[in-house]
């Protein structure tokens, strides 16, 4: 005796029709006009479905567009400082850096020493230290501040 495969069948509307032979259940979806789709390999029988393929397809691509869509990249802003910063100026530079955390970007805070100001990096560090404290209660600091060559970084991220 030939070992006919069967398979459990579920209409377009996800009514169970029950097992039938896989010939049957492929010449029911055609008169429907619709594909017969193996939803579940593994079970036993496999569990096939009465379905139109380019309209699952179009609506799986629709549900990935809205989803990539709907995500938000983030960004990261840099601003520049000086560690002789006047206290308007600081002002106007952390009222941008709470804008960007706010809208949920990342800030990379970078400090220019120029000349003989690279003697006084405790100046710099000091500075760093003000902004970390400012922004405390809306960031947390991702990368603490480092040296490289003639400029201090530090990286902010929103809470």
């Amino acid at each position: 005796m030939i070992n006919v495969p069967k398979v459990r069948v579920i209409d377009d509307e996800g009514e169970n029709l029950g097992v039938m032979y896989t010939r049957e259940a492929i010449e029911q979806a055609n008169e429907k006009g619709l594909n017969l789709v193996e939803v579940s390999p593994n079970a036993d029988p496999p569990v096939c479905k009465f379905l139109d393929v380019g309209k699952y397809r179009y609506e799986a691509q629709k549900k990935a567009n809205l989803a990539r869509k709907s995500q938000k990249t983030q960004d990261i802003k840099e601003v520049k400082m000086r560690p002789n910063i006047d206290t308007h100026d600081y002002d106007v530079k952390m009222r941008n850096v709470t804008k960007f955390i706010e809208h949920g970007d990342k800030v990379k805070i970078t400090l220019r020493f120029r000349g003989r100001e690279m003697a006084h990096q405790h100046l710099g560090m000091d500075l760093l230290k003000r902004v970390q404290d400012d922004v405390a209660e809306v960031a947390k600091v991702e990368a603490f501040p480092r040296l490289e060559g003639r400029q201090m970084l530090m990286v902010l991220a929103p809470k």
